[in-house]
């Protein structure tokens, strides 16, 4: 079976759940973005903010994908930077702790933390310390950390690093690997359009997108921007959220629906939706299959606070993509 490693930023996430968004607007946070922050402001925000309830998990797009893969059988591997303090110790035997195989770079930067906020509606908002994550550089990447897999996922946040994304790139197609593109945010994608466009043009087969990522690439409506996207690359995903998905493969285009669940937490949707899309591109269901798995998982992680529902939930996702 194909085996994914993923790169990204190795992040701690720590949920807070909002009474209201107040918090927000109190330190200048637009509601649904992602804000880069130093340390100083993250310390601030997370001592402030420990009046709401809270949670530590790992996190970062592309390890919260690698984890869903993982919990589904999936061989996995992630490339990421922390340091040996208490929230990379974390980091690593959490990675450990659920079939992943860590590749994780050392530094002496404090390692990045992500304070989560997530409003009473399920929408999430980042203020992103990114510490030692930040400091993964080009030069670090070798040839053998790709050898033997088959798909790397990478996401959006590194954008901001074009060394980093450019040689990933490269070394991943020199060993033979489908390269998969999970956009980020919409704020990312206006601030690097053009490096996205040509790298993605150059490299990635499979480009995730939600629906203000996919304007803030296109300026255009889902259906528009489905067909923009998908000039870039193999294959064009564009989530819509309660309406579900759109994919375009070769000319054609194909829909998934959503599973009726209990939103209370959005953080890691569409990281969650880009595993379960990439676990049926592995298992060779049709297109729109892939969407329907990509919708359980991020259907039944949204029931819970972080992107790591419990066990019994893995094994109702599970026999719900059994009975596709």
């Amino acid at each position: 079976m194909s085996k994914v490693i993923g790169l990204g930023n190795a992040l701690v996430d720590i949920m807070t759940m909002l009474d209201d968004d107040n918090f927000l607007e109190k330190n200048n946070l637009p509601k649904g973005s992602m804000q880069l922050v130093d340390e100083n402001t993250s310390t601030k925000i997370h001592e402030d903010s420990k009046i709401f309830t809270q949670k530590m998990t790992s996190g970062g797009s592309a390890a919260n994908t690698i984890y869903s893969l993982a919990k589904l059988g999936i061989e996995s591997s992630y490339i990421g930077k922390v340091k040996n303090d208490e929230l990379g110790n974390f980091f690593r035997s959490d990675m450990e702790g659920n079939n992943i195989t860590p590749i994780l770079l050392n530094s002496e930067t404090p390692s990045g933390k992500a304070m989560a906020l997530v409003s009473k509606d399920g929408e999430r908002t980042f203020a992103t310390f990114l510490g030692a994550a930040v400091e993964l550089n080009a030069d670090e990447l070798k040839s053998e950390f790709f050898k033997g897999f088959d798909i790397f996922h990478i996401e959006g946040y590194l954008v901001y690093n074009h060394p980093l994304m450019l040689k990933a790139a490269e070394l991943a197609k020199e060993n033979g690997l489908k390269i998969s593109l999970d956009l980020a945010s919409y704020n990312v994608v206006e601030d690097n359009f053009d490096f996205l466009k040509d790298y993605m043009k150059k490299y990635v087969d499979i480009v995730f997108a939600n629906e203000e990522e996919a304007k803030a690439f296109t300026n255009a409506e889902p259906e528009e921007a489905l067909e923009k996207i998908a000039e870039f690359c193999d294959i064009a995903v564009v989530k819509i959220g309660s309406k579900g998905s759109l994919i375009k493969k070769d000319g054609k285009k194909y829909t998934a629906g959503i599973i009726p669940v209990k939103m209370i937490d959005t953080t890691g949707a569409g990281d969650s939706y880009a595993a379960g899309f990439i676990y049926g591109l592995i298992n060779n269901y049709s297109l729109d299959k892939c969407g329907e798995i990509g919708a359980i998982l991020s259907g039944k992680i949204i029931e819970f606070i972080g992107a790591k529902p419990d066990e019994k939930t893995w094994a109702d996702i599970k026999y719900m993509i059994s009975k596709l």
